[in-house]
Order: structure tokens, then sequence, then C-alpha cells
């Protein structure tokens, strides 16, 4: 008799990566064809031209030493050779580039920005989408950039400085999950502090932020965190009109209350959450160097699955407690898993009455398939010549609005 491990082995579909048994039986039991793995030559790389910038396409091509290819569906992006890599040129170094996937630029443009929105990228990292935003809003409106982890907020940070983007913008090291500041709307009216908040700190007015802080604001800043623990956001950037500069600690963080958030909420949240990232061919790539053993530890363990789609649901509950009503969220996860896309959003569906699941307009020329729910898209390497990518928009009607 055969063993049936070997056996199930032997039937596993297979890619001429050399992808790990773990990971085939993640791909099979998600139903992923594991031949798409071996489309990474074939994918572009895609750049985005930061507005401004479009004369120095002629440029651009003679230190790239190739054509850019014009996405034809998503304005600013270019495709460009998987092998070219941008790093070291200087167009780059100088901030009139960036790399970003197309399916992730095709999740920004989904939330349709508009001239003076208030918006929220609650997982900001690695930032990428947060310059698009902040691109497309430029001097009006307002970027909220919100991340767990402070070293890769500070990462979106240095970006936002290096092309110039982050007047409007302020980041906030946070639990994306309990994050709860409103945008600096000018009809909002600060809380007067109380007693108990009347500290020197509480009364320091921001100046302009700098990377080099005087001693005491240093001071000041690693005593709070030290009191408040980590509950309370940590505010570790903010532009020259992003609405700070002139306010309070007390004024900034205040926490309003909840129903206040259908009137002065965000009109715009951009929810891409953490998941498992095996729609990123070139993501699953790089496995082979950290190894194997890394991915099963870091994507496959079953206790860490749970507790991620447990915080993909969290987030997505969170962003779309923070719009306004009429606002507009997109969930977007570069998973090609159902368990990670579909199935959330359904199970959250199911718990927000006032959720409802809108058609993206800009998306009937887009190279993309439908998902098994009705209204959300789907990227592919295949299909799409990009990552893999999952895209629902959803608008928050007033608890007024019929059906």
């Amino acid at each position: 008799m055969v063993d049936s491990t070997v056996e199930s082995i032997k039937q596993l579909p297979s890619s001429n990566l050399p992808l790990p048994t773990v990971f085939l039986e993640f791909l099979q039991k998600n139903c992923i064809d594991p031949s798409l793995y071996d489309l990474h030559d074939s994918i572009p790389r895609y750049i985005r031209i930061k507005r401004g910038n479009e004369s120095y396409l002629q440029k651009i091509e003679a230190e790239l030493k190739c054509n850019l290819q014009a996405v034809s569906w998503l304005p600013g992006f270019f495709a460009i050779p998987s092998y070219i890599h941008i790093a070291s040129l200087s167009i780059y170094r100088e901030g009139k580039i960036y790399g970003m996937d197309a399916a992730s630029g095709a999740a920004v443009l989904a939330l349709n920005v508009l001239p003076g929105d208030h918006v929220l990228d609650l997982c900001a990292a690695p930032g990428a989408k947060l310059c698009m935003l902040s691109d497309m809003l430029g001097d009006t409106g307002s970027l909220t950039g919100v991340d767990i982890s402070r070293q890769r907020l500070a990462a979106c940070r240095t970006m936002l400085q290096k092309y110039a983007l982050g007047d409007h913008c302020r980041l906030f090291v946070a639990d994306g999950t309990s994050f709860s500041l409103l945008p600096l709307r000018k009809n909002l009216n600060a809380k007067l502090c109380s007693g108990s908040e009347k500290s020197e700190y509480n009364q320091y007015v921001f100046k302009e932020w700098s990377s080099r802080r005087r001693w005491i604001e240093r001071k000041n800043a690693k005593k709070t965190s030290i009191i408040s623990g980590t509950s309370e956001p940590e505010l570790i950037f903010y532009g020259r009109y992003s609405g700070i500069i002139g306010l309070s600690k007390c004024e900034i963080f205040d926490k309003r209350f909840e129903h206040e958030n259908s009137d002065f909420g965000y009109d715009k949240v951009l929810v891409d959450a953490e998941c498992t990232h095996d729609g990123s061919i070139k993501h699953v790539q790089k496995f082979e160097h950290w190894g194997w053993e890394t991915l099963q530890r870091r994507l496959l363990d079953a206790q860490r699955m749970d507790n991620l789609m447990h915080l993909q649901l969290q987030l997505l509950t969170n962003g779309f407690k923070l719009l306004k009503d009429g606002g507009t969220l997109v969930y977007s996860t570069c998973s090609l898993t159902t368990a990670q896309n579909e199935s959330i959003l359904e199970q959250f569906l199911l718990k927000n009455k006032h959720a409802g699941l809108v058609e993206i307009d800009l998306a009937k020329d887009w190279p993309c398939k439908s998902g098994r729910i009705p209204k959300t898209l789907r990227f592919d390497p295949c299909t799409s010549k990009t990552s893999g990518l999952f895209v629902a928009k959803l608008v928050k009607r007033s608890k007024y609005e019929n059906k």
C-alpha cells in the first residue's frame, strides 16, 4: 500500500518555482492554480510618475534604457521590464517616480478621491498608496496614515518627505482596529482640557514639524508614551497644512463620541489589510532566499491564519465606523483566497446593515475579473499582468436612509 501522505504529495499540482509542499497544499485548499507563479518573468514592473513630472518622460526613458509603456487604464502608470531595478536611478532618488503595482494603483483609484476630501489610509505601510493618495489630493483636504508598526510607518514618513507630498498629511502609530481620531475639520470645536488634562505637555502648542525635535519635546513625548502605554496613538509626522500646527495635544487627541462619525468622519477610507500576500509573486519568490520554513511560520500556521482573518474583519469594521454618512471605503488584500476576501466581506455585510456594496465605475476598462460576490473585482497575474489583488467598494448609508 502506498503511503497516503506520499500519494497526496504526488497529486498536488506543480510549479516551476520550487514551492514547498505545505504551500502547494495551501494553494490546493484555496483552489489557486500554482502555475500562476510561473509567470513571474512575464509580469512587468510598474512605476508611477509623480504629478508635474510628465515632462521628464524622455529623461526617464533614457536613464531606464527602455521605452515606457503607458498603462492605458491607469493614468500616470507605466510598465517597464521586470528585470529593471529603479532604486539606483537618479530619477528615483530625486522623487520623480516610485514603484507601485498597477493593481494597487487601481485600489486607490477606486476610492474616487476628490479635492477637499478627508482621507484615511488605515494600513498605510509601506507607503506607495499613501503617496498616491496625497498626490491625488494635491493642495486640498487632509490625509491620515495609520500603521501599527512604528518602523514601517517611519518609512512612510521618509517617502512623503522624499516626494514632497506630506504637507496635508499626518501619521499615527496606532492599532488600526481601535484607531478613533477623526479628521481635523474646521467646523469641529475641540473640547476644552479637563483639569486632569491640563499638564504642561497638553498645553504645548505644536509648531512646524522637524525631524530634529528639541530635547524637551523628545522628553515630553517619551514621558507621555510611558504614561499612556500603547493605547494612545503616537503622532510621528504632520505637514504644515495638516491642521496640527497651532493646536494643543488634547485638541489633536480629542476622543469624540461615536455618533459624531456620521457627520464629521472621513470622506474616504482605504483598508488595504494585512494578508498572506500569496497574490504577490515577487513576495513569494523572496522566500527562496529567506527560507521556505519562514513562509510556513509567517503565513501558513493555522493559528496565525485564524488571527489574521479576525484582524482583517476588525480593520474593515473599524474603517467603516470612521466613515461619515455617504462616505466611501475600499477594502483590498493581495491574497488570492476567498477566505481573506469574499468571506470577510460577507461577514461584515451581515453585521453592518448600513453598508452598501457598490460598483466601481472606473473598472469598466480594467483587465480584471469579477469576484465571487457581484461588484467585487479580482486582479491576477494571468488576467491582469499584475500581482493578485481583491478590491471591494462600500458606501456608508445614513441610518435614516432606506435600503
